[in-house]
């Protein structure tokens, strides 16, 4: 969608809020539980930060905390979940994850250079302002502290990527829709990982926002990539 980024806010914070209560189940579903794959992944990926007692973690844009709950088992290290969307926090308190907060990505209540590790996992791409997002992840990460962005890519071969396109833009809205019961979520949904950048594009953002050591991984033939970097 093209709007001012207060009011794009706005939108995808109430689109959020009306499919929280499926969010999980359509999430496992559409994937074909693939989704689980992804997390542990990227879970995998920065083990080393979350193996040290004094290490400091925010996932952010956690949503109903799949990711955030997952960082949390397996971390000596505190682990946060943030996201600015209070139907979905609910869900992930129910669901046993600690330290929770509400926040605007792109404002965090956070003081500078405080944390060893930010993850994002499918909520980067609808930040409304997607460098301003990179700018404030990099203010409150300490020096060599890492970010970890895990979302929705193109597919580089061009006959899955097709195929890819089928599924999301004619199947996805239907079965979302019909089970969540708000086909204008699981239009926009496909819509706004068509708009998203592709893995190289995220990789040039990230480095001209300041990281370094920037390097992705596609996963599951390039339908989601994870990048990370560090300050």
């Amino acid at each position: 969608m093209s709007a001012p980024p207060q009011e794009q806010a706005r939108y995808v914070r109430g689109l959020f809020g009306r499919i929280a209560h499926r969010y999980d189940l359509l999430n496992h579903l559409l994937s074909f539980q693939i989704d689980r794959w992804w997390r542990a992944r990227t879970v995998r990926a920065v083990h080393d930060i979350l193996s040290k007692p004094d290490a400091r973690v925010l996932d952010l844009a956690c949503g109903t905390a799949d990711l955030t709950l997952a960082l949390q088992r397996c971390a000596k290290a505190r682990v946060w979940g943030s996201d600015f969307c209070h139907p979905m926090l609910v869900r992930a308190g129910a669901k046993g994850a600690a330290r929770l907060f509400e926040a605007d990505a792109l404002e965090l209540p956070i003081a500078s250079q405080s944390l060893d590790l930010v993850t994002v996992a499918f909520g980067f791409r609808n930040f409304a302002d997607q460098r301003r997002g990179l700018e404030e992840m990099r203010r409150v990460l300490q020096p060599a502290g890492r970010l970890a962005i895990l979302e929705f890519s193109t597919p580089p071969n061009r006959a899955f990527a097709a195929l890819y396109r089928f599924y999301s833009s004619r199947l996805l809205p239907r079965i979302g829709g019909f089970v969540s019961g708000s086909r204008e979520a699981y239009t926009y949904l496909p819509e706004s990982v068509r708009r998203f950048s592709d893995a190289e594009s995220l990789a040039t953002a990230m480095r001209e926002a300041g990281y370094r050591e920037v390097t992705f991984r596609y996963m599951t033939f390039g339908v989601v990539a994870l990048h990370t970097g560090r300050r």
